[in-house]
This record gives structure tokens, C-alpha cells and sequence, in this order.
């Protein structure tokens, strides 16, 4: 599932990428949202060159990353066991797919909503100065609701999380991003979350990244930024109100916490610092944990 706009300077080194998987994709989804390059040129010249993978180029809705990527999963038929989401200017290694597959077979849980992602090289734009992302650990959805787990562009789903995002998705409105919403929903239901610790693809830093990687000092002043000028409350309300239009789907020990989550972060001071302690809501590491109650104190969560 390939999300593009615009993305015809770093496109055609991912599509050949995807076109040297050890398992070769089924299908290949091509959601263009608009490009007013070469984009679509560079998909069409690539599904000329390879007429033993099907290729299907769609016209995005124009509205965003998140809805681009949610158009794709929309359109993913009802053959297809697994599906991967793909940025435009990554590079997967050779055996990302296969590695995907594997990990999602071994958990052998296919009525089971099931995540799989890891961890990726974040390089340079040209591909070089490569530095391991950071590891994440002990997925749930009490760490979803304040942090994604991993990059979207690392993420297969099987099946049953497939029928999971079509259904929601349409019950969702405005998302932050489509990998956290997917990321809080799996989990929100009771879904599995498989993480590998071992890079899966090189994770292109340019000055067009949508969101981009979380390494080094700058990410964390950025992140403070977000934080202290409301930015981080903001896509807290939006994944709140996408999450209550799926309530129902989420387990009721999830949906209380929700509920909690959602009534003490616009409480007073005590109860938003013991809404914290009461969920058991999470960001990695001491500082995630430091910035989280920082966020309760300051009520910027």
C-alpha cells in the first residue's frame, strides 16, 4: 500500500526495492494523491517493466497523508491475506516482506488482529549516515494512546487487522496519522503487536519528511516544542475523538481507560497527574515517562 505526492526525486529507488522482495507482493497498491511531477510517470514506466507483478495506480483523495494511506487500505481486496504500508521514499531490504510474513505466521493467530513492525536504518537523503532507530518495547494500548510504537512505513498487517481498519476507517473522521490510529485500533481491540528489533528498511531524513525520525537532540527539543505549544494535546483530541467513533469495537478494559484518559487530562491539576498514575499510560523511556507527566502538569496532554 504506497502513498504518493510528489514524490518523484526518491520514488523509483523504493519501487525497485518492493520489485527485488525475496517474497514478491501480490499485489502492489499505488495511491497517487495528486503529484504534480513525475510521479506518475515513474509508476506507469514501472508497471511496463514488470508485467509479472500487478500493479494498480488509484487517484488519491487529495486530503492528506492520513486519508491517502486510509484510501489505500480501503481498497485492498478481499484475496489478499496480508498488507504492508509503504512510504515513497524509503528503501526496503531485500527480505522485509519475508520477514513480515514469518513473524505474522509463527504468532498463528489469524482471527486475531495482528501489527507487525520494527525498527529501521534512519540515514540521510542520500542514504547514508545510517543510525539504528530507536528500540521500542512492551507494546499495549495504554503506550498507543501518547506514542506511536514504530514508523508506519515498517508496518504489515494480516488479515483480520485488515477488515478491522476498513470498518473503522469509516467510522473515524480527522486523524493524526493513519500508523498511530492503526497502531491505538489494533490494540484497542485486544490485537497483537510483533516488533522486530532488527532494521527492516533505510528511513530517508529530508526537509519533505511528514513526520520523520525521533533520533537526536534536535527531535527531542522538537518534540518539547510540540508539547509546550499545545501541539501534542491537539493530536490527543483528534485520536480521542477517532477512537469514541470505535468505542464499541475496543474491549471494555480499553474503553475505560479511554474514558479516563479522556475526562482527566481536562481535569485539575491533582486529577490530571493521577490520571497518569490510574491508566498507566506510557512513553518510552525516563524521559518519555518525565515529559508525560510534564505534559499533565502543564495540562498540554
Amino acid at each position: 500500500m504506497l502513498a504518493t505526492y510528489n514524490g518523484a526525486t526518491n520514488l523509483q529507488e523504493q519501487l525497485d526495492s518492493i520489485a527485488s522482495q525475496s517474497i514478491k507482493p501480490d499485489l502492489v497498491l499505488i495511491s497517487d494523491d495528486g503529484s504534480k511531477d513525475t510521479t506518475q510517470d515513474l509508476v506507469k514506466a514501472f508497471m511496463s517493466t514488470h508485467p509479472d507483478m500487478e500493479i494498480s495506480l488509484l487517484e488519491g483523495p487529495c486530503k492528506g497523508a492520513a486519508r491517502n494511506f486510509l484510501h489505500l487500505v480501503c481498497e485492498v481486496p478481499d484475496w489478499i491475506d496480508f498488507a504492508a504500508f509503504s512510504d515513497q521514499d524509503d528503501v526496503w531490504l531485500d527480505d522485509k516482506t519475508e520477514r513480515s510474513l514469518r513473524a505474522i505466521e509463527r504468532a498463528s493467530e489469524p482471527d486475531t488482529p495482528i501489527l507487525f513492525c520494527g525498527r529501521t536504518w534512519v540515514c540521510d537523503e542520500n542514504l547514508d549516515d545510517k543510525k539504528l532507530s530507536q528500540l521500542r518495547q512492551d507494546p499495549s494500548f495504554k503506550h498507543a494512546l501518547v506514542q506511536n510504537i514504530a514508523g508506519g512505513n515498517t508496518m504489515t498487517i494480516n488479515r483480520a487487522a485488515i477488515d478491522l481498519l476498513q470498518i473503522s476507517c469509516r467510522e473515524a473522521r480527522k486523524l493524526v496519522i493513519h500508523d498511530w490510529w492503526a497502531y491505538q485500533i489494533i490494540t484497542g481491540v485486544g490485537g497483537t503487536v510483533l516488533y522486530d528489533p532488527e532494521p527492516l528498511l533505510l528511513y530517508r531524513q529530508h526537509a519533505d519528511n511528514v513526520i520523520g525520525a525521533n533520533n537526536g537532540l534536535l527531535a527531542r527539543i522538537r518534540r518539547m516544542r510540540y508539547i509546550w505549544k499545545g501541539r501534542f494535546r491537539y493530536w490527543n483530541t483528534l485520536n480521542i475523538k477517532a477512537l469514541n467513533a470505535s468505542a464499541h469495537r475496543l474491549t471494555s478494559e480499553n474503553r475505560e481507560i479511554l474514558r479516563i484518559f479522556e475526562d482527566g487530562r481536562n481535569g485539575g491539576l491533582f486529577k490530571r497527574i493521577g490520571m497518569v498514575h490510574r491508566t498507566g499510560i506510557r512513553r518510552q523511556g525516563l524521559e518519555g515517562k518525565i515529559a508525560l507527566y510534564v505534559a499533565a502538569i502543564l495540562r498540554k496532554l
